[in-house]
């Protein structure tokens, strides 16, 4: 098992593996509500229209900065229709630098594929649910997501397996 180390401490073994999270911070946002301020009128049940639907679009990328540290952003994408029109749209960027050290290849892409992304999503929803609340859309609080599954599924297809679906929260 790693060791996890936070707030910039360094441990004294040598050669054991390390993971320190140096920072958490929203690289990019943006929030749009193309049809306002009719659509207000529409999401608030004053017109025919169909239900809302929500889209949801998570991407991450990581970049190696050199000497053990990594820049590793979570992006996700809330898409909000109302029918044929785009209620909201909500983007974030949670990024965060973490020092990884000690773990061989496969172990260091599996901290930067699933526990990366599952420590910054807390971070990113959060910031998704404030703007949507401020744009004046009723609350939306996304829910969990197993990253663990997500990074399992790339693995597989990577691999060559078929295109069964992924479970995103068993």
């Amino acid at each position: 098992m790693a060791e996890v180390i936070a707030n910039g401490q360094t441990s004294a073994q040598g050669g054991q593996p390390q993971l320190v999270l140096q920072k958490i911070y929203v690289k990019d946002v943006s929030f749009e509500v193309p049809g306002a301020p009719q659509i207000f009128q529409e999401f608030n049940g004053e017109s025919d229209q169909a239900a809302p639907q929500v889209q949801l679009n998570l991407g991450h990328k990581a970049m190696d900065l050199g000497n053990d540290l990594y820049e590793v952003v979570l992006s996700v994408t809330l898409t909000c229709t109302l029918g044929e029109r785009t209620a909201y749209l909500a983007e974030v960027e949670q990024a965060g630098l973490f020092g990884i050290a000690g773990f061989g290849e496969a172990d260091r892409a599996g901290v930067i594929g699933s526990y990366c992304p599952n420590l910054l999503f807390p971070y990113a929803r959060q910031v998704i649910s404030s703007m949507v609340l401020e744009g004046g859309f009723p609350p939306f609080l996304l829910q969990p997501i197993n990253f663990d599954a997500l990074y399992a599924e790339q693995m597989r297809r990577m691999a060559g397996g078929g295109d069964a679906p992924v479970q995103l929260n068993s």
